[in-house]
C-alpha cells in the first residue's frame, strides 16, 4: 500500500498547517493585484513557497489560485483544495488563527475547511516525487482562494490553465460525493417602513447560519417589560436592555453551515419571530413581515413554496444568512441548496413572485448548477478501490448539499474526504473548528493512495 508513506511526512504536515492557519485568509473581493484581498494573497505565496521548498514545480496564477505539480504527460489529474476561510466569529476557546494541538485534536480556523486537506495533498505530491513514481499524466494540487465566496477563482484559473481529465476535492467527506445540490443565492431589498424596528444586523456570510443578531426598536415601558418576558421564554438566548425610547436586543443562536441549516439556531429568524409575538405582525413593516410569513424558522423553504426533494440528493435547504436594516433601507441574503435533478430557475422565480407580491425588490445573485457523476464512472471506481485498500472497508457513495470545487471540474471530479461519517463534529463554519489528528492520519493515507492511482492509472 503506497498510501502509508505519507506518515513519513507527518511532522512537516502539522508544521505547515500551523503556518497556513496563521494567515487569516478570509476572501474579500478587491481591486488591484490581489483579487481576493491581501491575506488570501499571502496564503497563496505561503503555499507556493512551501511547494518550491519541497522541490515541486509551483505556479501562482495571478493570485486567483496556484498549483503545485508533479509528473509529465498530456493528461491532467487534479486535487483541488482552498486556502480561504470564513470569518472566525466570536466565542472561540483558543486563538482561531493559532494552531492549537489539544487532546489529539488540531484546533484553528481552516483546519477542517480546507487548509488541513490542502497541506496533506501538497505533501502527497511531495511523497510521489521523493519516491520517483513514474506516472501516465501530470498530477496537480490546485489551491484556490475564493471558494467560500462563490468560487470566482476557478473560472479565471481554468481560463489560463489546462482542464482536468479527472480529479477530486478533499472538502466533503468519505466515501465519495458523486452528487452536489445546486447553490442559489438571492437578495431581497426594500425601504424600512417599520414603525418598530430602527436597526437590525445579523450574519457575516450568506453560507452560514447567523449565530448573532442585534436590533433596536421603539417601544413603551410596558412593551419593554413584555419583550423581556417573551425573550426569557425563547429557545435561544436574548439580552434586552432599555434605551431612551425603546430597547436593544442581542440574540445568540448557533452557527451552522448553510448546507445543513437545521443544525443551527438562526439568531436573525428567532429575533423576527420574537418581535412578531410581542408587537404584532403589522408593526414589523413589509420587509420583516415577509421574513416572518415567508421564511420564519423553517429551513426547507416550505413557507415560501419551494420545499422540493429528489432521490439522489434529498430536500432543498433554505438559509437566511444576512439581514440588515437602518433608516436607509433593508436587505437580506438567502443561501439555498436545491436538489440535483431540480430546476434552480423555478426556485428563483417562485421566491421572486412572492417578494414582488409583498412589494419588495428581488435580485438573483448566483445559481451554481448541480454536480452529478454516475456511480459507475471510472473515477468513482478508482477512488473506491483506493479507499478500500487503506480503510479495509467498502466506500459509500453519497450526495450532499455543500458546494465544493468538484463542480468546477467540468463533470470530471467528485468530493472525496477528508472527514469520516462517524467523526465527532469538526465545527467548520463555527467556533472551535477542529480535526481529530488520528483520523486525519487515515485520511492522509487514503489521499496519497488515491493520488498515486490517479497518477499511474491507464
Amino acid at each position: 500500500m503506497f498510501g502509508e508513506k505519507i506518515l513519513d511526512y507527518w511532522d512537516d504536515i502539522v508544521s505547515d498547517l500551523g503556518k497556513l492557519v496563521a494567515v487569516p485568509s478570509v476572501a474579500v473581493p478587491s481591486e488591484g493585484p490581489h483579487p481576493f484581498g491581501d491575506q488570501c494573497a499571502k496564503a497563496i505565496d505561503t503555499v507556493v513557497e512551501m511547494a518550491q521548498g519541497y522541490g515541486l514545480t509551483a505556479k501562482n496564477v495571478d493570485y486567483y489560485a496556484a498549483h503545485a505539480e508533479y509528473g509529465e504527460g498530456e493528461g491532467n489529474a487534479v486535487v483541488m483544495a482552498h486556502l480561504d476561510v470564513v470569518p472566525a466569529g466570536e466565542g472561540w476557546s483558543t486563538d482561531p488563527f493559532t494552531l492549537t494541538i489539544r487532546d489529539g485534536k488540531a484546533i484553528g480556523r481552516g483546519v477542517a475547511d480546507d487548509k488541513g486537506a490542502a497541506v496533506v495533498a501538497l505533501h502527497c505530491l511531495r511523497a510521489l516525487k521523493d519516491a520517483g513514481i513514474q506516472g501516465k499524466r501530470k498530477l496537480r494540487v490546485i489551491f484556490g482562494s475564493a471558494e467560500e465566496i462563490g468560487m470566482a477563482d476557478m473560472p479565471y484559473y481554468f481560463s489560463k490553465e489546462q482542464h482536468p481529465d479527472m480529479g477530486f476535492t478533499p472538502d466533503s467527506g468519505y466515501g465519495i460525493c458523486h452528487c452536489e445540490k445546486g447553490i442559489l443565492d438571492l437578495s431581497i431589498q426594500s425601504e424600512n417602513d417599520s414603525p418598530l424596528i430602527r436597526t437590525f444586523s445579523a450574519g457575516t456570510v450568506a453560507n452560514a447560519v447567523p449565530a448573532k443578531a442585534e436590533c433596536t426598536v421603539v417601544c413603551t415601558q410596558e412593551e419593554y417589560q413584555r419583550l423581556v418576558a417573551a425573550a426569557e421564554r425563547s429557545e435561544i438566548s436574548f439580552t434586552v436592555t432599555r434605551t431612551e425610547d425603546g430597547a436593544r436586543l442581542l440574540a445568540k443562536g448557533k452557527a451552522a453551515h448553510a448546507a445543513a441549516p437545521e443544525h443551527g439556531k438562526n439568531a436573525a429568524a428567532y429575533t423576527v419571530e420574537l418581535l412578531a409575538e410581542v408587537f404584532g405582525v403589522e408593526r414589523l413593516g413589509s420587509f420583516f413581515q415577509f421574513i416572518h410569513e415567508k421564511i420564519g424558522l423553517c429551513t426547507d423553504g416550505s413557507q415560501v413554496g419551494v420545499a422540493i426533494s429528489d432521490e439522489p440528493s434529498g430536500p432543498l435547504t433554505f438559509n437566511l444568512g444576512l439581514v440588515s436594516a437602518n433608516a436607509q433601507g433593508c436587505s437580506l441574503t438567502v443561501d439555498i441548496r436545491y436538489p440535483a435533478t431540480k430546476d434552480g430557475a423555478w426556485v428563483s422565480e417562485t421566491i421572486e413572485a412572492a417578494a414582488e407580491e409583498a412589494g419588495l425588490g428581488y435580485r438573483l445573485l448566483s445559481d451554481a448548477k448541480p454536480l452529478y457523476l454516475p456511480k459507475e464512472s471510472p473515477l468513482v471506481t478508482l477512488l473506491s478501490e483506493a479507499y478500500r485498500e487503506v480503510a479495509g472497508e467498502d466506500c459509500q457513495i453519497y450526495s450532499m448539499g455543500g458546494g465544493t470545487y468538484a463542480r468546477q471540474m467540468f463533470g470530471k471530479g467528485v468530493g472525496f474526504g477528508p472527514g469520516f461519517p462517524d467523526d465527532e463534529p469538526c465545527h467548520e463554519h463555527d467556533v472551535n473548528e477542529q480535526i481529530d489528528l488520528r483520523r486525519f492520519r487515515l485520511h492522509a493515507q487514503i489521499c496519497l493512495e488515491a493520488m498515486y492511482r490517479m497518477l499511474t492509472a491507464d
